[in-house]
């Protein structure tokens, strides 16, 4: 990702939904403006370069022993034009289709996006997923390279046709979750430092105070199967569009906060 610099435990996860814009109606899915997210419970996992993976960068080590220790809803599937256009009024994404990730849009881009969002008061807020939260969520409990079959659950360089699909067309992970590798790279919260998994808090890390790129996780249409590891750490700068650069939501109960 920069350009070209490309860049264990069991939870229990039930769907909740979530409208957006003008279609509180609408049942939850891709295609619609609702939203849907699945509930991830707290646990510890293994971060970073797996045990099995031979082609880890220096910035996934070391490996090491992470806890989530508090419940939280992640977005099932990668943020959705049709959704992005019913907060926002408008479409930056160079592959059209409602039911298709948004992209080019930047951290930036996307922390406006959350603000008008949390801005209608609908008790929960909304962020982006830490890079813990993110990969515990990816891994889905399991330790290797990838989560599954990469040809069965992703699109990518191999089979993506140089473009974009629409969300939820591959196998989900082992907690529900689609597209976690490929389609579009997607924000996290993070800054990004190559060294620091060297330091990284045990529980809930929230990743570096200060840097100059932010994170980017999950691999994307443009990217090969190296780049579509599960541990595979990249990184741009806020501002930067990119057509394979898009995001997921984390909510949170209002109450919560």
């Amino acid at each position: 990702m920069h350009s070209r610099r490309v860049f264990v435990s069991v939870a229990v996860f039930v769907i909740v939904s979530s409208a957006i814009g003008f279609q509180a109606q609408q049942e939850p899915g891709p295609g619609t403006a609702a939203m849907e997210f699945v509930k991830i419970q707290p646990g510890e996992f293994m971060m970073g370069c797996s045990a099995s993976d031979s082609e880890c960068n220096s910035s996934e080590k070391p490996a090491h022993r992470v806890r989530i220790t508090k419940a939280f809803e992640m977005g099932k599937y990668e943020v959705t034009q049709v959704q992005w256009d019913s907060v926002m009024g408008s479409n930056p994404s160079n592959f059209k289709g409602e039911d298709r990730p948004v992209e080019q849009v930047s951290w930036n881009d996307v922390q406006s996006f959350l603000q008008k969002l949390n801005s209608r008061n609908d008790g929960y807020r909304y962020r982006l997923p830490t890079e813990a939260e993110w990969e515990y969520a990816a891994r889905a409990g399991t330790a290797g390279t990838y989560t599954g079959s990469l040809d069965a659950m992703a699109w990518y360089s191999n089979n993506s046709d140089s473009q974009t699909h629409p969300v939820g067309q591959k196998q989900p992970n082992a907690w529900g979750l689609y597209d976690m590798q490929g389609n579009v790279a997607e924000w996290v919260q993070d800054w990004y430092d190559a060294t620091y998994y060297k330091s990284s808090p045990a529980s809930d890390p929230q990743g570096p105070a200060k840097g100059y790129t932010r994170v980017l996780r999950g691999g994307s249409w443009d990217y090969n199967s190296r780049v579509s590891r599960i541990s595979f750490r990249g990184f741009n700068g806020p501002s930067d569009r990119i057509n394979y650069f898009g995001f997921r939501c984390v909510r949170e109960a209002s109450s919560k906060l």
